[in-house]
């Protein structure tokens, strides 16, 4: 399976690098090695570098505030789900009106950060991101501090486009106890 790191060039901008090689990627590569037919690497591993850089362009927009930015980005599954960092049920669709991005302009802002992808899964029409959103900001009216999530999120192929279609997101970057995991557990 592809699987990138995030990797700090000059100026601290991050570079992906890829680490290992997806199925399928493999015997085309080892075909092309020994001259025999070389197939066309799949539209998913193709697409997976941009869904990368634009997860990543996503989770900056969104921390700064800059709603306009962070709509343009993305595009949302019909049946889009997402499990918030704060928890509760899941919660499916996405009110992108004009109103709703304006509250969520007021709620997150002056904020920004970087991606860390832990492992990439691509298989057929789907690409699954394991990463740690490394960023800060204000949060509802709290002053700027990390809120750094550990992240999974799921694209669905749908034509020429990959559409977000689940979001999974917490905020249990740093390893917890026992206690101290049973107390949220509890509500506490």
């Amino acid at each position: 399976m592809s699987s990138f790191k995030n990797k700090t060039a000059r100026g601290d901008q991050p570079v992906h690098e890829a680490t290992t090689m997806s199925r399928r990627a493999a015997p085309t590569m080892a075909i092309a090695a020994t001259g025999r037919v070389v197939h066309a690497t799949p539209a998913s591993d193709q697409a997976l570098p941009g869904i990368i850089r634009r997860t990543e362009q996503q989770a900056a927009a969104f921390m700064a505030g800059d709603m306009t930015r962070w709509a343009s980005l993305i595009q949302l599954d019909d049946d889009f789900t997402l499990m918030q960092p704060f928890g509760g049920p899941a919660s499916h669709g996405f009110d992108d009106s004009p109103e709703h991005l304006a509250e969520l302009a007021r709620y997150f802002r002056n904020g920004g950060g970087t991606l860390e992808v832990e492992k990439s899964y691509v298989c057929g029409d789907l690409i699954v991101l394991v990463m740690i959103e490394r960023q800060h900001g204000e949060v509802g009216g709290l002053p700027d501090q990390n809120w750094s999530l550990r992240v999974t999120q799921v694209y669905r192929r749908h034509g020429s486009d990959w559409r977000l279609a689940h979001r999974h997101a917490d905020p249990l970057v740093e390893k917890i106890s026992l206690e101290h995991a049973a107390a949220l557990a509890r509500g506490e």
